[in-house]
């Protein structure tokens, strides 16, 4: 069973605090490694005093693992599996019962240590095992997406001019870059170092810098492909779509303000009633801030989840049965905030524009001011 630097720390410092207990004459601390006959040998990990020869370790027939007058073994066991033991050589017995609790306390403490590595050592044993299976997967998912990219390819080439089915081919072909998209920034992820972050360190990224849009990218661009995604979307469910009557003139970092529209898109297509109409409304101008709110006429978000929706993995109560895992609202109004803005819900799209459905829900949108975009 190896131990780690840490665990080694906490022994040195245990053992060091017998120095001035002179009935003790040496210290000594195993660890247990898997022996013949399902027998656990001992391997010497730490002794007191730290000047001392080295130690072999004990085998089941070593005659040191015997107890004697003078020398006493105290287990380092938790839940019945043996992980250890502390040989303790005194020159007084019986133990004064002072020292005889400090004993029993350092090897209650040198017992947790030896857990927690034994966990830590689990922990990164699955976390490499996930890791390799997430590279498997990754691999593999390349080839249907590689594949589906040449198909859309040649299907776009075989409609030439047929204006009115090109742009679903098109679509489906930006879309495949999309997943390309993701599939590199978990790809990414996979390769980082884990390190510990200082405590006023930045808090950590919600997207991967790759899914970003850059400080001064514009938004428009970013738009088109979810309209349409919506446009799509609406036609297969039979429903009204109602796009805006223009895109706002704004830059910065895009890619989060798109990550949060399709995140509010796909939940008003999802969860509203069918035929319920949904719509992307855009207010503002480069003077103040832009507004940009999803809205559908359906059901009502009843008042006491409008608030409670924006919190990570809570769902509305008429949306418990659906699928999904109630982290997208609280993604999107994080990086609202990330962004300088902010994201709330109306309680009727009417309160947005005239023109939109008095019932129903919508979802504001605020986006910063030019000057004061965050960066990436």
């Amino acid at each position: 069973m190896p131990v780690s630097k840490r665990f080694l720390s906490l022994l040195s410092f245990q053992l060091a605090q017998f120095a001035d207990r002179d009935e003790v004459t040496s210290l000594v601390v195993y660890v247990t490694e898997p022996g013949p006959a399902d027998t656990p040998n001992l391997i010497p990990v730490g002794q007191w005093p730290a000047g001392a020869k080295a130690l072999p370790a004990l085998s089941d027939a070593s005659p040191l693992r015997a107890a004697e007058e003078r020398r006493r073994w105290l287990p380092l066991r938790h839940r019945g599996m043996l992980l250890g033991a502390l040989q303790v050589e005194t020159s007084q017995v019986p133990w004064p019962e002072p020292l005889n609790q400090r004993l029993r306390a350092v090897a209650l403490c040198l017992t947790e240590g030896l857990c927690l590595d034994l966990e830590h050592r689990q922990l990164q044993h699955q976390l490499n095992l996930q890791q390799e299976q997430l590279r498997v997967l990754l691999h593999q998912l390349r080839n249907p997406l590689a594949a589906l990219r040449t198909f859309g390819q040649l299907l776009l080439r075989r409609l030439g001019g047929d204006s009115r089915n090109r742009p679903l081919v098109e679509g489906l072909l930006r879309e495949e870059q999309l997943l390309r998209r993701y599939v590199d920034a978990i790809d990414r992820l996979g390769q980082g170092e884990a390190v510990f972050a200082a405590a006023e360190a930045a808090p950590p990224l919600l997207l991967p810098p790759s899914l970003g849009g850059g400080p001064k990218q514009p938004l428009g661009p970013q738009l088109q492909p979810l309209l349409q995604r919506a446009a799509a979307t609406a036609s297969l469910q039979s429903r009204r779509w109602h796009p805006p009557g223009h895109l706002p003139d704004w830059q910065g970092d895009t890619g989060s303000v798109a990550e949060i529209l399709a995140n509010l898109l796909e939940n008003a297509f999802r969860y509203s009633p069918p035929g319920a109409p949904v719509g992307l409304h855009v207010a503002g101008s480069p003077q103040q801030n832009w507004q940009l709110t999803v809205w559908d006429g359906g059901t009502p978000i009843p008042e006491p989840d409008r608030e409670r929706i924006f919190q990570p993995g809570v769902r509305g109560a008429d949306s418990a049965d659906l699928p999904g895992t109630g982290l997208g609202l609280a993604l999107a109004r994080e990086l609202a905030r990330r962004l300088g803005g902010d994201l709330s819900l109306e309680d009727s799209p009417r309160r947005i524009d005239a023109s939109l459905p008095e019932r129903g829900n919508a979802f504001r949108l605020t986006l910063p001011p030019q000057d004061t975009t965050a960066g990436p």
